[in-house]
């Protein structure tokens, strides 16, 4: 017998049990498949040395539960005030462990529809879905929300790469490697994470890939390497034998007891060598599992990432939804979809845009007044933790009809354009790359960019509206920033904001 449900969710970690919790609360049939036994099977593996790089500031000057949310990136989204983070964890950077426990805590507490031991094998359809199981079950979804995070590791195509350990399943415990000359695959916060163990141990660590390191000091960038590995970059710098290379590495050889790595360094010409290691260890990130959709599943360039719309729906499979860390795929540079932090929003306005495809509920709006819309706005951007989150990726769009300025709440800017065409977008924004000035390139060099040139190159986070006509942007007005990111200055953010809808609206 086939089960039939309108939403199948795949996946019970924190992306399914976030996006279950919305179509349960608005009545959905709907049932989440999970493989494993319990909710959030992927953290007890990962992160592999058992801290997470999610910050979980407990403490904050703010009593407003909505603000707090801006520094808590593991709570979901619920109603239940019992159910935020911080109640299970005081550390900076949580433990899986309280993670998981949290989940599990989620889910029976809202008493989710989670089918356990339910693994998913192949995927058949293109519109409507048929889900085989591994037991031999079939469950019909007019709608797939794919929430598997990710399928299995990213294997980078080098000769000999089967001699690399990967992170995976990797030995955790340091004492193995010392005295050792260890090579590790890739500069993400996965390798940074693995020196890190193993950096009082071995003698010798070389972190390579192609690119330079992306530090989140300077892209601001949560998946980006964070500072907490700064010791790691001081021995790089200091040339204390733990260093990082920007190279290819063409071959990995194996002799029974030295490893050979055969590299083309990235800034030298072209220039090569071999160099000999006691241990090679991948760490070369994710990709996402395809192989169970039988009619293919199309990803971006790399492989690792599904290709979806501004909707997060399938590029080429009509009703599949991705949910999660793959959200990813549309704000890679620009937003936080990659973490709990910012996809939980993403899907918070997934399952309005789903409730109106597939319930015929209208998306969810709201009438502002011409007279209180720069007090609303004010409201919104210094308030809103979904706009702070994924700042210069969500947004407010104001669409003027002749009944007043509707305003549908935390949309990617880029599906708000595409659905209105002409509309404004109010939103957080802050520039992702250093601009050139008297500070240089310092990371940590404190300018005020936001007061003395254009305030769009500011680094610092502050309000911006950007006008579209016909899905071209035409004007745009930034607002300065603020230390303490409160922007109600009468001449700095009301006036201005005054100033410009006055011309683009009015009285």
């Amino acid at each position: 017998m086939v089960q039939e449900h309108r939403y199948v969710v795949v996946g019970a970690g924190p992306a399914g049990l976030q996006i279950g919790y919305f179509l349960q609360e608005r009545g959905a049939d709907y049932v989440i498949l999970e493989r494993e036994r319990s909710a959030g099977g992927f953290f007890t593996r990962f992160p592999r040395h058992r801290r997470l790089i999610s910050l979980n500031k407990v403490r904050t000057w703010s009593d407003d539960p909505e603000i707090r949310l801006r520094w808590d990136w593991n709570s979901l989204l619920s109603d239940d005030p019992s159910l935020l983070f911080p109640h299970y964890s005081d550390d900076y950077f949580p433990s899986p462990d309280d993670l998981r426990r949290y989940l599990t805590d989620f889910h029976t507490t809202h008493d989710l529809r989670i089918a356990f031991g339910t693994g998913v094998s192949r995927v058949i359809g293109k519109e409507g879905f048929r889900l085989e199981t591994e037991d031999g079950r079939e469950i019909q979804a007019e709608c797939l929300i794919w929430a598997g995070g990710w399928g299995g590791p990213n294997i980078p195509d080098i000769p000999g790469i089967e001699h690399a350990e990967g992170y995976e399943e990797m030995a955790v415990d340091p004492e193995p490697f010392l005295g050792k000359r260890v090579l590790i695959l890739g500069k993400g916060n996965a390798a940074f994470e693995t020196a890190h163990a193993l950096r009082d141990h071995a003698s010798l660590i070389h972190l390579a890939s192609p690119r330079p390191v992306r530090l989140a000091w300077n892209s601001r960038q949560p998946g980006d390497v964070c500072g907490s590995y700064g010791a790691l970059l001081d021995s790089h710098r200091f040339t204390a034998f733990h260093t990082l290379l920007d190279c290819t590495v063409e071959r990995i050889g194996f002799d029974g007891a030295t490893y050979t790595a055969d590299i083309v360094h990235s800034h030298a010409g072209g220039e090569r060598e071999t160099l000999e290691y006691d241990a090679v260890l991948r760490c070369t990130g994710f990709r996402m599992g395809t192989e169970v959709f039988a009619d293919g599943l199309r990803t971006v360039p790399g492989g690792r990432l599904p290709a979806i719309g501004p909707d997060w729906e399938s590029a080429d499979l009509d009703g599949l939804y991705i949910a999660g860390t793959m959200m990813q795929a549309r704000d890679a540079g620009r937003g936080s979809s990659a973490f709990i932090y910012g996809f939980r929003y993403n899907l918070r306005t997934l399952s309005r845009l789903l409730a109106e495809r597939y319930d015929g509920i209208r998306l969810p709006h709201t009438t502002v007044p011409r007279r209180e819309l720069v007090r609303s706005i004010l409201d919104r951007v210094n308030r809103s933790s979904a706009l702070w989150a994924q700042a210069g990726y969500l947004a407010d769009a104001l669409v003027i009809t002749e009944h007043g300025i509707e305003r549908y709440e935390d949309l990617p800017e880029d599906y708000a354009v595409a659905r209105f065409g002409d509309l404004v977008t109010v939103g957080l924004r802050q520039s992702r790359e250093p601009a050139p000035d008297d500070l240089g390139t310092e990371a940590f060099a404190v300018g005020r960019r936001a007061l003395t040139r254009k305030v769009a190159e500011s680094e610092a986070i502050h309000p911006a509206v950007r006008v579209f006509r016909n899905g071209v942007l035409t004007s745009e007005l930034h607002l300065p920033g603020s230390a303490v990111a409160r922007w109600r200055h009468p001449d700095r953010h009301a006036a201005p904001l005054e100033r410009f809808f006055g011309r683009l609206l009015p009285l």
